[in-house]
């Protein structure tokens, strides 16, 4: 696909120091063989080509699922970066093939990619943080004849908690400090993120304070870590 038509957009956002937000996938349309599968894949092309056409325009591939998205944002210079997901960290193809609730756009990919994306949070580089990207469809959009997609997160951090080697310090530069670095925003709130052990498993069914609305989350009758703010 060509993003010619925008070139000049592109431009204005790099004099204005503008940060350029991009679901990084090929719709079908775009060749044959593209699938839900390689589209992200098919798409990094695309981004290292406009990362060398505008090479001070700042970049957020948001919520890569691969392993070569990883290494495409890693092979960019300092103005390229991506988020990653929580429900990315733990989902793979057969979770999301027999389970609606877990099925998400970008889908969830192999368990090597998967690996690639707990190395890359725990890594400490600054261009990877957290992106939630959760969705709380209704109960009954996400068992219709066309799923709806996306998950219901529970805890921005279940992910990474689980790696072995993660520290309070990487652990912090994840979840806030690249990517308010990379957005280049004061920390004016000074608010901070705290950890409850889980004492209870996650519910299987969630529903809306008048209860009209009902959501399923992907990780219900699993222990997950909670989170609040101080």
């Amino acid at each position: 696909m060509s993003y010619e038509h925008f070139y000049p957009v592109f431009e204005e956002m790099e004099r204005q120091d503008m940060v350029l937000n991009l679901h990084g996938e090929l719709p079908p349309s775009a060749g044959k063989d593209i699938t839900v599968l390689n589209a992200e894949e098919a798409f990094l092309p695309t981004l290292l080509d406009l990362h060398r056409r505008f090479p001070k325009l700042r970049i957020i591939l948001e919520h890569c699922t691969s392993a070569a998205a990883i290494e495409a944002v890693k092979s960019c210079g300092p103005t390229v970066a991506a988020t990653i997901t929580a429900h990315h960290l733990f989902l793979i193809v057969d979770d999301w093939a027999g389970d609606p609730h877990a099925f998400c756009k970008p889908v969830a990919k192999l368990p090597s990619d998967r690996r690639a994306l707990l190395k890359a949070v725990v890594s400490g580089d600054s261009k990877f943080f957290f992106g939630t990207d959760s969705a709380p469809h209704r109960a009954e959009a996400k068992r219709a004849d066309r799923v709806a997609a996306d998950a219901l997160e529970q805890g921005v951090e279940m992910g990474v908690i689980r790696a072995e080697d993660v520290t309070k310090e990487k652990l912090e530069d994840f979840l806030s400090e690249s990517g308010r670095s990379f957005y280049k925003v004061e920390d004016t709130r000074k608010e901070r993120i705290v950890l409850s052990k889980p004492s209870d498993a996650v519910e299987n069914l969630l529903r809306s304070a008048d209860g009209s609305v009902e959501v399923v989350p992907f990780r219900r009758a699993k222990m997950t870590w909670g989170v609040s703010w101080r």
